[in-house]
């Protein structure tokens, strides 16, 4: 399991020997931390004065981690990936180009299937019935020409929050923000293991912005959307309506990468479990399988 280092102050990083180094410019009073480079999954830089030097860069690439730098409202804005994933690069682009249409329409069925799924059980779990979710999960389609996903997504959002007109958007009230975070974070994580896989994040099976190079990792995370949701409702039960993001808050919805994820009856962290599924979507772009490894929520919470 690979660590996530958080940075919200002033600090320097560089190498030393395979090893993170870590110092507070100002500080000379708090010590130097190290941290091994193989046990760096991702690097979330918030503070403006963080100096990172191109050798934790090039450390961190090789380890096939992924650095993650914040804007000025604090918000993840870029994400730096490694350039080469997989030995057999080459071959696995081809593969994803490829891909049939009505292989992309069945992907993109499972996808949808899994994440209202996972949608239904949150409700369960916060005693709202989910009926409606599961009828239109059972009619979800090849390629979702019902359009049940938006369908699904209109009960959700009125009902997962203990709060009457909350709308679902980017620049909306609270949680609002927790959920752009969470999300944010998700993604990354999500293109990491894109990436690790040999495959190009910006070739989508639904998302076919030409303006966004993440596209597939918009596609995949579709069924793990609820698990940033369970956290989000974990958090305001404990801290209420969260206004600003606190260190502290983001800290928690770091935590969505340990979060416990059941694939096939199989738990492992969230960030491992996103691994098993884009190396399944690698197989399906390749032939020698038709079925994604996609997660399920627990129906016993775990906080």
């Amino acid at each position: 399991m690979k660590r996530t280092l958080f940075f919200s102050n002033p600090a320097y990083l560089s190498v030393t020997q395979q090893q993170l180094e870590i110092s507070w410019p100002g500080d000379q009073q708090k010590a130097k931390k190290t941290v091994p480079i193989e046990d760096i999954g991702i690097i979330v830089l918030e503070h403006s004065q963080i100096t990172i030097t191109n050798g934790v860069v090039q450390a961190i690439s090789a380890n096939k981690g992924i650095i993650i730098g914040c804007d000025q409202q604090h918000m993840p804005a870029s994400i730096m990936l490694p350039m080469e994933g997989h030995s057999e690069l080459s071959k696995r682009y081809k593969d994803q180009i490829n891909a049939s249409q009505p292989l992309q329409k069945n992907l993109w069925k499972q996808l949808i299937e899994y994440k209202i799924h996972n949608q239904a059980i949150l409700l369960d779990l916060q005693g709202i019935s989910n009926k409606r979710l599961l009828h239109l999960k059972n009619k979800v389609t090849s390629g979702d020409t019902n359009n049940c996903e938006a369908q699904a997504a209109v009960y959700y959002w009125e009902n997962i929050f203990d709060m009457p007109f909350f709308i679902r958007d980017r620049y909306g009230e609270p949680p609002n923000n927790l959920l752009n975070y969470g999300y944010a974070i998700l993604r990354a994580v999500m293109a990491r293991a894109l990436v690790a896989s040999g495959l190009l994040t910006a070739l989508g099976i639904f998302h076919r912005n030409k303006y966004n190079a993440y596209c597939l990792a918009d596609d995949m995370m579709e069924p793990y959307r609820p698990f940033v949701d369970q956290l989000v409702i974990d958090i305001m039960e404990e801290d209420g309506p969260v206004e600003f993001l606190t260190p502290r808050t983001k800290q928690r919805l770091l935590q969505i990468c340990t979060e416990d994820v059941r694939i096939g009856g199989k738990s492992s962290p969230l960030l491992v479990a996103v691994s098993r599924t884009t190396n399944s979507l690698q197989q399906c772009y390749e032939g020698s399988r038709r079925q994604l490894s996609l997660p399920k929520l627990h129906h016993a919470r775990t906080i």
